[in-house]
């Protein structure tokens, strides 16, 4: 079996570190009011990577938590994948000039593929897509517009784009602790050579072993698992063993 990169999660809302339920803005619980800090105890706790999203951001269609973004850059030297409402290549290019190392197009992959080839060629390794799914088709503009199109197919469109990962969040899952779609995600991951990231679910260690156990899968984002308690920074990561 092969390593399971672990990128723990923070949503930003209003300025402050949240989890949801299923994306709905209305059911968010307030984990962290200072997000900058919260980086940092990922940091300490041995993680490598962090992933970062803006709620508001994802629903307005451009940046909103900017302040929180730029004080969680400012405290920690992990790198950083952003997504949240980077619809254009300005926006793109204006955070991988800021500091992040990664950014996630979810809304312009569906809308504007074209985009998103066009700053992976320019951009090599900094560019993923973000594939929100319910019931296995794909949402947009932060999960409030349900569209027709299987996220398998979504996938297959970037299969040569040179994205340097794919981030399937299952939006029936998310924040639930109800367990990861391993299926799902599996079949995504041997359906194109792109790293793909599960996010949505995840319980427990047992979600990250059966994650794990494919082979294929690159990667799971840890949310409120992790910031109930139910899931041990330590554990996890042994588990996961070698990072990517």
């Amino acid at each position: 079996m092969t390593g399971l990169r672990l990128y723990p999660a923070i949503d930003l809302k209003d300025g402050v570190c949240v989890r949801l339920k299923q994306g709905a803005m209305d059911s968010a619980t307030v984990f962290n009011a200072d997000p900058a800090a919260q980086a940092r105890a990922f940091a300490l706790a041995g993680f490598d990577y962090l992933h970062v999203v803006d709620l508001n951001g994802a629903f307005a269609g451009r940046p909103v938590n900017r302040a929180a973004v730029e004080a969680i850059l400012a405290a920690v030297a992990l790198p950083v994948q952003l997504g949240g409402g980077i619809r254009d290549a300005a926006t793109a290019e204006a955070w991988l000039g800021a500091g992040v190392a990664r950014v996630i197009l979810g809304t312009a992959a569906m809308r504007e593929p074209a985009l998103v080839r066009r700053l992976a060629g320019r951009h090599p390794g900094r560019i993923a897509v973000g594939i929100d799914a319910r019931d296995g088709l794909v949402a947009v503009a932060g999960w409030a517009e349900q569209t027709a199109l299987p996220a398998f197919d979504l996938a297959r469109r970037f299969a040569d784009a040179g994205v340097a990962a794919i981030v399937l969040t299952d939006i029936g899952r998310d924040g639930l602790l109800g367990g990861v779609n391993v299926a799902a995600t599996q079949a995504v991951a041997e359906a194109v050579d792109i790293p793909v990231i599960a996010s949505g679910g995840v319980a427990g260690l047992g979600d990250l072993a059966a994650l794990k156990a494919g082979g294929r899968i690159a990667g799971a984002i840890l949310g409120r698992a992790l910031y109930d308690g139910r899931l041990s920074p330590a554990a996890a990561l042994a588990l996961a063993g070698e990072q990517r």
